[in-house]
Parts: structure tokens; sequence; C-alpha cells
């Protein structure tokens, strides 16, 4: 431990010698701001004048020199000047400033005479007090001493018995003053930064809390209003044979088919809350339907009295691609059976050019045009009572990289088409796994 303190006081030593300075902070502004507006508003005014009060008082100092010690002109020009200008590096380069001052303690004392009290003019010995605070300001506690202990070699040396005491303790008291005033400052730093920090730290806990409690509340609304009525349709799904029992078995069938939709988009509901209302919740690794799917799709709705035809080859890939490209088609099919009922649709999943492209397309529904609002969906218009479906498939495609195109077709159908990157970026996927609900349509 001695060694360690030995080898720190000769490092602050070396460094009030021979070592770097301590400049300005870069980018340290004033804490008041009502100093700072007045400095940025006179400071090109201020500093020419401070730097005309330093050389007329090292004016002064040259007249008190020859006129108290009989100087030269040019001895008590260059002394008085020599042991005023180093002021002016003080708040700059507080380090330089003291070993020029330093010097000058030994130079000014030149041709002084036994009756002085002081071996130094009083405004040399002003601008040294000045420059000991500035330095204190600035330093580390150790140079700060050192360049303490190094001053009272001259004073000593130069300063009469009867007052070389009272020198010593007026220069220190300055570095003590400086020093504590440099401690407080920096404590008071730390402190507000640790007050950001924890500032910053409750804006992120309130928003987080805020984030969680919008989810519960979301998921607190789809259980009571969306499950119920997907429980609903299951239970009378369900109970439809037992209550019609002159049905006959095709549509027997088709009640087991609905009833079996509905409990599935309840597990997949139930998945979903869970994940809204907790924030640790687990990633869903529960298999995900994907192009593998899309021809079971496609005769769902064929089940479902929609007359559609599934074209080309459905491509061998997997992952957030698949997933996207199915939901996409899942939502074209409702929105078709929906919004165009009786019309024929068309679908196409291939693969192009390293991406895999989704086409969906309905002729025009049997008696009339669509209703207005395919075209509003279409336009991503969020007035009440239009589904969000278009807006979830483009947002689906674009997460991942694609493009996605809906609107009317030359033959007075409505068709969608979304080309998705075959490879989609880990970032993108994770989004299109995470960020959007599945089944995306009011």
């Amino acid at each position: 431990m001695n060694e360690s303190l030995v080898a720190t006081s000769l490092r602050d030593l070396r460094r009030v010698l021979i070592g770097p300075d301590y400049p300005p902070e870069p980018g340290r502004r004033i804490r008041s701001p009502r100093i700072e507006r007045w400095w940025e508003r006179w400071r090109g005014l201020a500093i020419p004048l401070l730097v005309l009060s330093v050389l007329g008082l090292g004016a002064a100092a040259a007249q008190y020199l020859e006129g108290t010690r009989g100087q030269t002109d040019l001895v008590s020009t260059l002394v008085g000047f020599g042991t005023t200008a180093p002021v002016l590096l003080a708040f700059h380069r507080p380090l330089l400033a003291w070993r020029l001052g330093y010097v000058m303690l030994f130079v000014g004392v030149l041709d002084r005479l036994p009756s002085e009290a002081w071996p130094w003019n009083p405004v040399q010995i002003v601008f040294f007090l000045t420059i000991l605070l500035a330095l204190a300001l600035r330093a580390d506690s150790g140079v700060a001493a050192w360049a303490g202990a190094l001053t009272l070699v001259p004073v000593f040396l130069f300063v009469n018995a009867a007052n070389a005491w009272g020198v010593s303790v007026l220069f220190l008291l300055m570095l003590i003053l400086g020093n504590q005033v440099r401690r407080w400052r920096r404590s008071s730093r730390v402190l507000s930064e640790r007050l950001a920090a924890q500032e910053e730290q409750s804006q992120l806990e309130k928003a987080r809390r805020a984030v969680l409690e919008e989810r519960t509340r979301i998921a607190r609304e789809m259980h009571d209003v969306v499950a119920h009525h997907m429980s609903m349709i299951a239970v009378q799904a369900e109970t439809a044979p037992f209550r019609l029992p002159e049905i006959d078995d095709p549509v027997r069938l088709e009640f087991a088919s609905i009833a079996g939709s509905a409990r599935e988009a309840m597990v997949d509901m139930r998945r979903l809350l869970g994940v809204l209302r907790s924030e640790t919740a687990p990633a869903l690794v529960a298999p995900q339907s994907g192009l593998a799917e899309v021809g079971e799709l496609v005769e769902a709705a064929r089940r479902a009295g929609v007359p559609v035809t599934l074209h080309g080859v459905v491509p061998e890939v997997d992952g957030p691609v698949a997933l996207a490209a199915y939901r996409i088609v899942q939502e074209a099919l409702a929105n078709a059976a929906r919004h165009a009922p009786g019309a024929n649709v068309r679908v196409a999943v291939t693969h192009e050019g390293g991406a895999v492209v989704v086409r969906v397309e309905n002729d025009a529904p049997p008696g009339g045009a669509a209703p207005p609002d395919v075209g509003s969906a279409a336009a991503g218009s969020d007035a009440p009572g239009e589904g969000h479906g278009i807006a979830g498939m483009r947002e689906r495609a674009t997460l991942l990289g694609g493009t996605f195109e809906a609107g009317p077709t030359v033959f007075g159908g409505f068709g969608v088409a979304a080309m998705l990157p075959a490879v989609a970026r880990e970032a993108e996927a994770d989004a299109v796994r995470d960020g959007v609900p599945e089944g995306q349509d009011a």
C-alpha cells in the first residue's frame, strides 16, 4: 500500500512539472441558464475587456516596479507583464498558467528592497492567487497538493519571517477552497446523473406498465367479447344435430366442421391472450400453419360454399414466410366470402425468382357489384365498421421486406397480390411471429 501511495505521489509530481494540463471539458455548459444566456450575449465584449484589463494591470505593475525599485523601462515592463500575463491562461490551461506564474515568483523579486513587506508587486500576488484557485478547481487533489508545496519554496525563500507564514496560509487557503468547490461540483454532477438515470428508468417503467395495462385491457376485451361468441358458435354447432334430428348427414358434417374451426380459433386465441397478459410469457412455439396447409384451407373454404380453385404448385417454404403467406390466403378468402358471396375465387401460391408470390382474385359477385366497403378496406381505411384485414396483410408483407397490392380488377372483381422474400431477415421474422396478431380482421 505504501508503494502505491509513493507511486501515486510521484505521478502527481511529474504531472505538475511536465504532465498534461486540465483543459475545460468539451461541451460543458454553465449550470445557470440565466448566466449562460448572459455569457452568450456578452462574451464577444467581455473577453476583449478582460484582456485589456490584464494588460492595463500589467502596465500598472511595471510602473510600480519602476517607481519603487528604480528598474529601467525594459526590465520593469518585462517583469510587470511577465508576472500578470499568465492569469489569461488560468481557466483554460491552469497548469501551464501555474508553471509560468511559479517561475515569475523567482523573477518578480528582482531588485526588491529590504524595506518591502512583500517581495512581489501587488498585482502579481492577486493574479497568482487567482491562478492557484483556477488550478484547484480543475486539478486532482494530489496535483494541487504538490503545486501548493512547491509554491511554499519561494515564499520561505523571499518573504521575511514575520509574513512568511501568513502568505503560506493565504496560498494554501486558495488551494483548499478550490479543491472543496471541485469536490462539491463533482459530487453534485454525479448526483444529477444518478437522478437523471433514475428519472429515465422511472419513465421507462411507466411506459412499460402502460403497455402492459393496455395489453391486459385488449386481452380482457377479446376474452369477454370474441371468445364468448366463438364459444357460443362452437356449442351451437356441436348441439345442432341433437336439437335438429331431421337434418341429413352432409349438414351434420358441416356443423361438425364449423364446431372444429371454432374450437381451433379458441385455442389460438387462448395462446394469444396468454402472451398479451404476461410480459414474461415464452414465445409461441406450437406448430404454426404454413404453405403445406394452404390446400386444406382452400378445401375448407370450398366446403363452406366458396367456389375456389387452387392454381400452381405450392412451394416448400417454412418459417415466417410460410405463415405470412398462409394468413394472407386465409384473410383474402374470408374477405371474398364476405364481400363477394357466390363469386368464383382463384388462389395461386408460387415460387418466382427467390420470392413466394401469393395471388387471390375473385370475380364480381353474382347479381351486382362488390359492396363499397371492399374498396374502402383496400385503401386501408380505418373508418368505423370497416375491416382491418387489408392493413394486416400489408403489414405482414412489409415486415418481411416484401410488397403487397390490393384493389379492384378490370373484370369487376377484387384481388390481392403479395411478394414475400423466401428467406426473411431474423428481426423481421420475429416481428411477423410476435407482432402481428393472427387473423387480423374486424
